[in-house]
């Protein structure tokens, strides 16, 4: 089945969605005829991209909530229960970078990308999940790691490591999914972008003391890499259609991210040292 058979008519829920992939999954899923409930913290940004979406006939609403607060994504997800019915499709997306020395890198801004990126994922999966599962409905997990869970950068290292943790985290749930006796109707997949438009380079934290020039000067290096990235409403049409496949990774750019994870392999199977390169080869952020 296409992946307008697939996920046509359903839910989906999608944070992040006021920028980068996380907009792109919501205008692609509105075209394939889903009703999307559009997360995110920034309120201008999910106001507008329902606008756009509900203007161009497809149906949308807004929801402010930090995925931060664990009590604000279950509460979020009752409110869809009750108001939309079961959820089709779950995507936790939001996500924010760092760049820096992990020396240099404040305390603050550590602890802000850990509970974005890892503990914004185990509030949804806890939300939603166990509803899912009840329904007893054809439902969908994605979970989005990157390119940089299957690579190490340096100078990125906060964003690197929560992307590494979200695919095993993702890993595991696939698992405990099947050991549950949930794996004929609900299905976890991991989502992998490469190099994808997005703001979340101009958004990230950096430094405010020691080698902000580092932080900085990788900044500007990934920035030069996203004048280069896919488009997000593009990136959306690969995933939805690897999705209907049934595949678990879910790759943006096949072969450059599927290069990236046999890269991976082969070092740990070589069980080399990590060695710093010259050349950019992969960008390891993409919400």
């Amino acid at each position: 089945m296409n992946a307008a058979e697939v996920f046509g008519g359903g839910v989906a829920v999608i944070t992040g969605a006021g920028a980068g992939i996380g907009a792109g999954l919501a205008r692609h899923a509105s075209r394939l005829g889903m009703t999307v409930v559009l997360v995110d913290i920034n309120a201008d940004a999910v106001a507008d991209l329902r606008d756009e979406i509900v203007a161009a006939g497809g149906m949308a609403t807004d929801v402010v909530c930090d995925v931060r607060d664990a009590a604000a994504v279950q509460a979020m997800a009752d409110n869809v229960y009750r108001e939309l019915g079961p959820v089709r499709l779950l995507v936790n997306n939001a996500g924010i970078e760092q760049f820096g020395y992990l020396w240099d890198t404040p305390v603050d801004n550590w602890q802000r990308v850990v509970d974005v990126n890892i503990s914004g994922v185990f509030h949804g999966v806890k939300a939603f999940l166990p509803k899912m599962m009840a329904a007893d409905a054809p439902a969908w997990v994605w979970n989005l790691s990157s390119i940089g869970g299957v690579a190490v950068v340096p100078l990125q290292a906060p964003y690197i490591m929560s992307k590494h943790a979200v695919l095993a985290l993702t890993e595991c749930l696939h698992l405990e999914v099947q050991s549950a006796g949930h794996d004929h109707h609900v299905h976890v997949q991991a989502v992998l972008p490469g190099a994808v438009v997005s703001d979340i380079f101009e958004s990230a934290g950096g430094v405010q003391s020691g080698d902000a020039a580092a932080a900085e000067g990788q900044r500007a290096a990934m920035l030069d890499i996203k004048a280069e990235a896919m488009d997000p409403l593009a990136a959306a049409e690969v995933v939805f259609e690897q999705a209907a496949d049934g595949r678990f990774y879910l790759l943006t750019q096949p072969d450059y991210v599927g290069s990236a994870m046999a890269e991976r392999a082969r070092v740990l199977s070589n069980q080399d040292a990590p060695r710093l390169r010259t050349e950019r080869r992969f960008d390891p952020a993409q919400t």
